[in-house]
């Protein structure tokens, strides 16, 4: 298995209003419990529009969920090929934005002093560092500028990596193509390397820093992480949740970290790791405009959006215009009849072409400040 590359190149009720009203924009919902429901009208949604979602959704033979949410209620819920609520969902990718909001916990608490910092003194005695390792740093491996020659966009680097008997030293062993922070390379194994930075520098496990800091304040019970050498967890691409939990995640990070009047995440960070940090753009089949923040993909089109995206179509994807969260999951396992990218694409393409334009951006009127 692969982690999710880069692009070169629902069932609640739906209520019976097509033409919906546009209400107000609510205060930031406590996502400690369980989701509020609403029918599409209450919340300025199509509910055409949604169904013809799901049909478009269930016509792909992999997809398994797509959640929506909008103005803070779960407006549709759909679930195909088996599973349902209860299923754990195995995002891939998707773990490496969780590994960003816990970068920004323990950037918050003093945990690791700063992005700046060198991520050498928090790996293995036993690891072996030259000197071009040693310059790497916290930001570089959230910005995929880690210099380390890699290839699991088109090439076999994740496949080999993820059964290597040390998944760090792996990294390590790499020969460096550019310095680091020139250049932007897709790497899972960087993020990996930074889940242990973070497991280290908290003197916690990875998994119960996660629900010490982030999933416990979400009401978030039921996690599933891909264990990997030396105890350690596939930080790179090993995260399983619920796909309502997938969605209360988008939502923290829609609502800027806070649930309601608690903190989780930074404010602060939330908004510079989900804003561009490069001058390149690329097309992700119907996206525009498609580059990288901080372990979140951003499109600065129309309507902008900024997405979790795991290996074969598995989204978390947050549009603040329209104070909208859509997830979607498939069935990446052993792909044979579509390629993950195209699969990727198909699923891209529910959101944007369907979810998103049953969302119309709400009047300046109809809203009011989330605080």
């Amino acid at each position: 298995m692969r982690a999710a590359p880069w692009l070169a190149a629902l069932l609640v009720a739906a209520g019976c209003s097509d033409a919906p009203t546009a209400p107000t924009a609510p205060v930031r919902v406590d996502l400690s419990s369980g989701w509020l429901r609403a029918t599409p009208g209450e919340v300025g949604m199509s509910a055409s529009a949604l169904l013809g979602a799901a049909g478009d959704a269930s016509g792909i033979a992999r997809f398994k969920s797509l959640l929506v949410a909008r103005h803070g209620r779960l407006v549709a819920e759909y679930y195909f090929g088996g599973t349902d609520s209860t299923t754990l969902f195995d995002v891939r990718s998707v773990t490496k934005s969780v590994v960003c909001a816990l970068t920004g916990v323990a950037l918050r608490d003093g945990v690791l002093p700063g992005t700046v910092a060198p991520i050498a003194p928090y790996l293995s005695p036993a690891d072996t560092l030259d000197s071009a390792d040693s310059a790497v740093t916290v930001r570089h491996l959230l910005t995929m500028t880690s210099g380390y020659a890699w290839d699991e966009t088109t090439g076999p680097d994740y496949n080999s990596w993820i059964v290597a008997d040390n998944h760090v030293q792996y990294l390590l062993d790499r020969a460096h193509t550019a310095p680091p922070g020139a250049t932007f390379t897709y790497n899972s194994a960087a993020v990996h390397t930074l889940g242990v930075v973070l497991e280290d520098a908290a003197a916690t496990p990875l998994p119960q820093y996660a629900t010490d800091h982030l999933f416990g304040a979400l009401g978030v019970d039921t996690v599933a992480w891909e264990p990997l050498d030396r105890g350690t967890v596939n930080g790179g691409s090993g995260i399983a949740l619920r796909a309502r939990d997938l969605l209360k995640f988008g939502q923290l990070f829609l609502q800027r970290g806070w649930s309601a009047d608690a903190s989780v995440v930074p404010e602060s960070w939330v908004d510079s790791v989900t804003r561009p940090q490069f001058a390149w753009r690329t097309v992700v089949g119907p996206l525009q405009r498609v580059t990288y923040g901080m372990l979140w993909w951003v499109s600065d089109a129309s309507p902008t959006a900024f997405f979790a995206w795991g290996y074969g179509g598995q989204f978390v994807y947050v549009v603040p215009s329209r104070d909208l969260v859509v997830v979607a999951t498939t069935d990446w396992v052993q792909l044979s009849e579509i390629t993950p990218t195209d699969l990727a694409a198909q699923v891209l393409g529910v959101i944007v072409n369907d979810v998103v334009p049953a969302a119309p951006r709400p009047s300046a009127t109809s809203r009011r400040p989330r605080r």
